[in-house]
């Protein structure tokens, strides 16, 4: 059996973390799993296979530079010793991480970064930030690079043209087995009416996530005399600044975070997702395994992967929010039937192609 390696920052509630549990439990009846974290907390810790092998990498973060740098240089000493190339396959997932960079590079020949954010956009348009943080990341070093989104490996391989025999673009697995089951549960803050209700769930960071444009779409639709709700359900370092926002709005309810989100977006009409850019969604993939219709502005994949089949895409923009979901209360969105089997089916393929080749 081949031994794996993934490395992560944590397991707390996110798209990134959700999505690497459903990987690793596919994966961990065929591959001897490792799974590296830089802190070894989070809500989905109690959800990996009993046989997946968890570790920690901690970097120091002593106040005194010598100091810190000098522990560090121990600690990358003595994982090199203990893991140096022991890995047929190894892969830092938490892209951003410089420690799992770390971490994969060395545990195998055969490393990978995987990326989940449009980093351009991450970094205003600025192209050469862009490329720095690859740069600092030891790009060159890694033997595959894979992207869950097709459109941000194009314009990376635009950057790093010598490199685009190394990017493959993968969508992240769903465990929509899971995700059914878990939406029938009971909840008790939360119940289903007759008012029309969108609903968003995601982290609480107005610069990627633009959580106040629903809230100010919502506020003009009120104004025009329409009834419906808005919920949230979520948390992060904007959701004082989004309650004070919502202060004078009575259709509007925070529910905090949840570890299980789905019988919320399965009560609910419609998900409505505002963000300024993601690398690609994987709540998106979730509303559509509960037939759920949506809204999202133009991110990622969405124009090829949504419109028109499971939703809408509008403009990135306060505006195509409010357009979007005036639509729906106007005249509802048709969807189509998503097959997760089909989905999940393609991507298992393309990663065991990953790791493998």
């Amino acid at each position: 059996m081949k031994k794996i390696l993934f490395a992560a920052y944590s397991l707390d509630y996110g798209g990134i973390e959700t999505a690497l549990v459903t990987l690793l439990k596919y994966l961990s009846n065929d591959y001897d799993i490792t799974l590296v974290l830089e802190k070894k907390q989070g809500v989905f810790l109690n959800d990996l296979p009993k046989n997946v092998n968890v570790i920690t990498y901690t970097p120091s973060i002593n106040k005194n530079k010598l100091i810190r740098k000098f522990l560090n240089f121990i600690k990358q000493i003595r994982f090199k010793l203990k893991y140096k190339n022991k890995f047929d396959f190894a892969a830092s997932y938490a892209t951003y991480s410089f420690p799992c960079s770390f971490v994969a590079r060395n545990a195998s020949k055969n490393s990978c970064l995987w990326i989940h954010n449009d980093y351009l956009n991450f970094y205003d348009n600025d192209v050469v930030k862009y490329k720095e943080f690859f740069k600092d990341l030891n790009i060159d070093k890694f033997k595959k690079i894979v992207f869950v989104s097709k459109y941000d490996r194009q314009y990376f391989n635009a950057e790093f043209p010598y490199l685009m025999d190394r990017t493959f673009t993968c969508n992240n697995l769903i465990d929509y087995e899971k995700i059914i089951s878990k939406s029938n549960e009971k909840v008790d803050d939360f119940k289903k009416n007759d008012v029309p209700t969108f609903i968003n769930i995601g982290r609480h960071d107005e610069k990627q996530k633009k959580i106040s444009r629903i809230i100010n779409a919502t506020r003009k639709l009120n104004k025009k005399g329409y009834k419906f709700r808005v919920i949230f359900v979520g948390k992060g370092s904007a959701t004082k600044k989004y309650y004070s926002e919502c202060r004078d709005l009575k259709n509007v309810q925070f529910l905090g975070a949840k570890k299980n989100p789905y019988p919320y977006l399965k009560n609910s009409d419609c998900f409505v997702l505002s963000s300024q850019f993601e690398g690609y969604p994987v709540v998106l993939v979730e509303a559509m395994v509960l037939n759920k219709p949506i809204i999202t502005t133009n991110v990622s994949d969405v124009k090829d992967d949504i419109d028109n089949k499971y939703g809408i895409v509008v403009d990135n923009s306060e505006k195509g929010v409010y357009e979007g979901m005036k639509k729906f209360l106007d005249n509802g969105i048709k969807t189509k039937k998503f097959s997760a089997e089909d989905y999940n089916k393609e991507i298992v393929e393309k990663i065991n192609k990953i790791i493998n080749k």
